[in-house]
């Protein structure tokens, strides 16, 4: 289908707004946004407002760039106030926070634990308690223990192994 003049014009103030612009508006809205994949949403539709109003551009009020940097700001604070005002999304959260289980499953993976552990000598569980508990170094796991820090070494090595080999669920679930 041919295309019209217009069309063709439209094409070009758009690509020629891009190639002039695009790279300062892309760095300001990643600047705004710390996210270059919403950046990259938020200067697409700064084109197309700009596509939308060129008669904005060209009213002798001030640089081009200026304007476009002044529309992706305010669509960034759109956004933001957009957010503001409605209600979080059930399962929303920050894009690097770890995806938890739910409840039970945590209460049956303590328990499977638990008795993982009840299963170790004694020796071997005080090893794990001071150092994965209580987040004792090995030093100080050695010192509150009375024993050489070689063998709190030992001890976790081997109580660990004993774990795995009996609950690999365990290793599962921690990781």
């Amino acid at each position: 289908m041919p295309s019209t003049s217009r069309e063709v014009a439209d094409e070009a103030l758009v690509r020629s707004l891009f190639t002039e612009h695009g790279r300062a508006m892309l760095a300001y809205a990643t600047q705004l946004t710390r996210d270059r994949a919403a950046a990259e949403d938020v200067v697409q539709e700064a084109l197309v407002r700009a596509w939308r109003h060129p008669d904005s551009l060209a009213n002798g009020k001030g640089s081009v760039r200026g304007w476009l940097l002044t529309v992706v700001r305010n669509i960034v604070v759109d956004q933001v106030r957009a957010r503001a005002r409605r209600a979080p999304e059930v399962g929303e959260s920050p894009p690097d926070a770890a995806v938890e289980g739910d409840h039970a499953d945590r209460i049956v993976t303590s328990m499977v634990v638990v008795d993982a552990l009840n299963r170790l000598s004694p020796e071997h569980r005080e090893v794990l308690e001071q150092v994965y508990l209580k987040g004792n170094t090995v030093a100080e796991a050695a010192k509150e223990l009375g024993i050489p820090p070689g063998t709190v070494k030992s001890r976790s090595f081997y109580a660990l192994r004993a774990l795995r080999e009996a609950e690999p669920q365990i290793v599962r679930a921690a990781s």
